[in-house]
């Protein structure tokens, strides 16, 4: 059996190990890009066989969190441009997480004259993150929102191809898009929130029309080999609802979507957050239909992470938050180093501290 230590082929990208760096939202980004101290946290993280960036907005209507970086400009493209310069000196891989939150977000995040829009027009009863009445940041009821209309669903499929070609313009090996987590993708493919009439909702294959025509679209800007897709199936983040046919749903979701031939599928299983996770035996039947490279996520240790290998559910195994305190941490993982525990309170906002200066084991 080979070791998540080894390194892994991923299309044409030689991974250092099978070892993913997770995306992992730090609103650092004060300006809406990247800065020093984002080259710097990414620099440190290069060890990772593949690191997926924190989800990176595509649009200004994307944008549900404040301090989130986008890749939708030209002063963004050269700002991410540092990081993935910085990263591949260190000898690293990495894919930009291209991010449209849809109606998780509110109004004081748009600029003027930018509506926030989903597939239904129904308010999300959970939070976006911003300016509050007494001045402080912090969650924020979300703003309802408007349903994209039949013929504007290109127009959202073109601000992420946008996004991607910028991000292949800024050095990224490749994107993933993020259609998990009760983001706009999701709000099209959950068959509780989903109830249109139109060619986007009803049956499973409507409900997968969107993010299945957005992977295509960003297969061929950039090509397939450098576009991954994020998925959480039976995820109820951001109020998603259960619906009758879940399964069904997500395990046509495994068969369709890798029929594109991304260069990889990748699933989040929600326990981490507190929510309702992916069902005993729901991974091992989504890896008989899915034809592409599975990456897994949710709570990996090296010994899970190892297991999930030798049974075959995965072959990529993605890691959040102990790479927030641990930057060597594949090296740690190889010397059996012990892990350093990171500072919640530092995870969101604010500067150098809980970001960069988490130091390599000595």
């Amino acid at each position: 059996m080979a070791s998540v230590l080894d390194p892994i082929d991923l299309g044409p990208l030689r991974l250092s190990s099978h070892i993913v760096m997770a995306p992992m939202t730090r609103s650092r980004a004060r300006t809406g890009a990247p800065d020093d101290l984002t080259v710097a946290y990414y620099r440190q993280r290069a060890g990772a066989g593949l690191i997926v960036t924190e989800g990176t907005n595509v649009s200004a209507e994307g944008r549900g969190y404040a301090h989130t970086p986008g890749i939708w400009t030209d002063e963004q493209v050269a700002a991410w441009s540092r990081v993935t310069t910085a990263v591949h000196e260190a000898g690293g891989r990495i894919f930009c997480q291209l991010w449209h939150v849809g109606r998780q977000s509110a109004d004081i995040l748009m600029p003027e004259g930018v509506t926030i829009v989903s597939s239904m027009a129904e308010t999300a009863q959970s939070t976006a993150w911003g300016p509050r009445p007494d001045d402080s940041e912090g969650p924020i009821p979300c703003t309802p929102p408007r349903a994209l209309g039949t013929e504007e669903i290109a127009r959202v499929t073109s601000d992420l191809v946008h996004a991607a070609r910028n991000a292949i313009a800024a050095g990224f090996d490749g994107v993933e898009i993020h259609a998990a987590n009760g983001y706009l993708f999701e709000q099209f493919i959950n068959g509780a929130l989903n109830r249109r009439t139109d060619r986007y909702g009803g049956s499973i294959a409507n409900r997968l029309r969107f993010p299945l025509e957005a992977l295509q679209a960003v297969i061929v800007a950039v090509g397939a080999e450098r576009t991954g897709i994020r998925l959480a199936p039976f995820g109820r983040y951001g109020d998603m609802q259960p619906y009758i046919d879940e399964e069904e749903t997500w395990l046509a979701a495994g068969t369709m979507l890798s029929a594109a031939g991304p260069a990889y599928i990748h699933l989040s299983d929600q326990l981490t957050l507190g929510q309702t996770g992916i069902p005993p035996g729901f991974v091992a039947r989504f890896r008989q239909v899915c034809r592409v490279p599975l990456i897994l996520a949710g709570g990996f240790d090296l010994v899970h992470a190892q297991a999930a290998v030798d049974a075959g559910l995965a072959d990529l195994v993605a890691i959040g938050r102990p790479f927030i305190a641990n930057p060597d941490l594949v090296a740690r993982f190889r010397n059996g180093w012990p892990l350093a525990t990171p500072d919640r309170d530092t995870f969101y906002g604010g500067g150098p501290h809980g970001y960069i200066d988490y130091p390599t084991y000595a």
